[in-house]
């Protein structure tokens, strides 16, 4: 097949693209500069140089491509409505990328026994409401066998350019930075995981199978914060991990980013994507730190 990738030099997208193309896919990936152009093209995958803003371009590649993935943003809406309109009526993939904050709390490290499945209603914060807006945008978009892949926190090496996730690095670094691995409040708040490769194979398999109008959380696997900290301080030789206050956290690692990633509640559970098939290969965020954190 011939696929079009948005954020092909990002984590998700790198890897995703990657996987595209060993399994045999022509893949053209969007990049904003001739650096990760080169970066991209050592993969295996052919540049478009460009952003989600140039709308004529995403919908050049989206009408010459079989299918699209968007990994780029799950929050730009001028490129999902540019992607719709050039697949509309076609009934090719389009596999959208979005994120499990999107059922997240305000908890600052307190736990919450709330377990979502792609059945459970969303009543999203407000800083997320516009991202689930945009979810159920790409799911009633007419004449599209439209996807969109809710992914967990994801955790793992880069399949493709080097990049990197979110919240794991975000706790390494300030980790090293200080010499202490940091959780937020009790740390007893849990995010569900999954691995980088687990995640690529879905979009691999979404492609191929997944019905218009699916929405699946990409999970396999769930971990206290507090764990995840003291598995940092364990592989890194720093010792016990130790509690931030919620004003400290937004203090280091700003409000989005702590509120919402870092001291939050993200429970899902992957029913659809089961059901499509899918089989994940890795299940736990901290045996894999133990055997693999740098």
């Amino acid at each position: 097949m011939k696929i079009f990738v948005t954020g092909a030099s990002g984590f998700i997208g790198g890897s995703v693209a990657a996987a595209l193309v060993a399994n045999g896919d022509q893949v053209r990936g969007l990049v904003r500069n001739s650096n990760k152009a080169d970066a991209v093209a050592a993969c295996g995958v052919v540049p478009v140089l460009g952003s989600l803003d140039q709308t004529d371009l995403l919908q050049a590649e989206a009408e010459a491509a079989d299918a699209v993935v968007n990994a780029a943003s799950s929050d730009h809406r001028g490129a999902v409505a540019a992607l719709i309109a050039a697949l509309a009526g076609s009934g090719k993939p389009l596999i959208h990328s979005s994120g499990s904050s999107i059922v997240a709390d305000m908890a600052m490290g307190e736990p919450s026994a709330r377990i979502f499945d792609e059945a459970t209603p969303i009543v999203p914060l407000p800083e997320r409401a516009s991202r689930v807006a945009i979810d159920k945008l790409v799911q009633t978009a007419p004449g599209i066998r439209s996807v969109v892949l809710c992914n967990s926190m994801i955790y793992g090496n880069a399949l493709g350019p080097p990049a990197q996730s979110v919240q794991l690095p975000a706790l390494v670094r300030q980790a090293r930075a200080s010499g202490m691995a940091y959780y937020i409040g009790r740390g007893l708040n849990r995010w569900s995981n999954v691995h980088i490769a687990d995640v690529a194979a879905l979009y691999v398999l979404a492609i191929a199978k997944a019905p218009a109008g699916t929405f699946m959380y990409v999970e396999s696997g769930e971990e206290a914060f507090g764990e995840i900290a003291r598995a940092i301080g364990d592989r890194l030789g720093l010792g016990p991990a130790k509690s931030l206050p919620a004003g400290e956290a937004i203090a280091v690692w700003g409000r989005n980013l702590a509120v919402l990633s870092l001291g939050s509640n993200s429970r899902v559970r992957s029913k659809a994507a089961v059901g499509l098939g899918w089989v994940p290969t890795h299940r736990s965020i901290t045996t894999w730190m133990t055997n693999n954190l740098a």
